[in-house]
């Protein structure tokens, strides 16, 4: 798997066990900066019932000599924390599909939902995909 990242999982599986003292101390920070810190802060200072970004950059082709070009997004903060988020349709760019992401606090799936649901029924923003006639596949 040359192109997606199979390296990484090598890497750690060499890490050791998800029991070891050095994995447990990493997880127990990741969690405090994402949830206490991070998104539970945020939050509560501004007063907000949700985050709200664009999920990503438009997909983009793949290069078969260096592979993908991801350039980030905003869905590492509510993974890391195990909080909730949700994806709709937020129009396209170029042709190319993107998505806006409600994310929030711990059991705020309720809430989400139902924001990301009036923000469907107003914009109607998805549009049926189409197939791209100029991507090729690369020889062999």
């Amino acid at each position: 798997m040359p192109f997606f990242g199979q390296e990484r999982f090598i890497e750690a599986e060499k890490k050791g066990p998800l029991t070891s003292p050095g994995y447990q101390k990493a997880r127990a920070a990741c969690v405090r900066f994402s949830r206490k810190e991070g998104i539970d802060a945020v939050m509560n200072k501004h007063k907000l019932d949700a985050l709200v970004a664009p999920t990503q950059t438009p997909a983009w082709l793949i290069d078969w000599v260096v592979g993908d070009h991801f350039t980030g997004g905003c869905s590492s903060p509510p993974a890391v924390s195990g909080y909730p988020h949700v994806t709709v349709p937020l129009g396209q760019v170029r042709g190319l599909p993107v998505g806006l992401s409600f994310f929030g606090r711990a059991w705020s799936e309720a809430r989400l939902l139902a924001l990301a649901y009036a923000f469907e029924q107003a914009t109607h923003a998805r549009k049926p995909p189409t197939f791209a006639s100029g991507a090729a596949l690369p020889p062999g």
